[in-house]
């Protein structure tokens, strides 16, 4: 296993596609985010599913259908899935010390929200220390009342570039 290089996904957990509206392309999501797996088993690199939990009643309550990563990308036993209660997925999670564990610098972010755990888990990859590239097309949100899905994964691959290398998957695969 590289101990250099993760892939880090995100929150795709079912509950995200079960939304209405849906979450902008979400079936592009899904592939993009497949290709890059693919492409993370061929390079050796370790695959880390991040899995936010919500309170009962909540589209991500623990242990509900909709908690469960998207079966399109179900995690494999070498796979590492981390639960997080808030946006940080290095807030109160092992994620950091499993990364430190296994002599991972580098982290190749995908995943949901936008806005939300994508932003937040950048800016705290960057600021522990890690080399961070955002993959520009394979992570999403939802419209909100002031601006588009598109609008605002735009302004964060604008804004995050500060903390991460943006770039998109055609540029990353191998």
């Amino acid at each position: 296993m590289s101990t250099q290089k993760a892939l880090l996904i995100v929150d795709v957990q079912s509950g995200m596609f079960d939304e209405t509206p849906p979450i902008y392309q979400g079936e592009v999501l899904i592939e993009k985010i497949k290709k890059l797996i693919m492409n993370a088993r061929q390079e050796d690199f370790q695959i880390i599913y991040i899995q936010h939990n919500e309170k009962p009643g909540e589209s991500l309550e623990t242990g509900t259908p909709g908690w469960e990563i998207h079966p399109d990308i179900s995690p494999k036993d070498e796979d590492i899935i981390i639960q997080k209660f808030t946006p940080d997925s290095f807030f109160n999670t092992s994620l950091h010390q499993q990364l430190q564990d296994k002599g991972i610098s580098e982290l190749i972010i995908v995943g949901i929200q936008t806005e939300i755990c994508i932003d937040t888990t950048c800016r705290r990859a960057f600021s522990l220390g890690y080399t961070v590239t955002l993959i520009s097309d394979a992570h999403s949100t939802w419209d909100t009342n002031t601006l588009k899905a598109k609008q605002i994964i735009e302004h964060h691959n604008n804004v995050l570039r500060w903390f991460a290398k943006v770039s998109d998957t055609n540029s990353i695969l191998t």
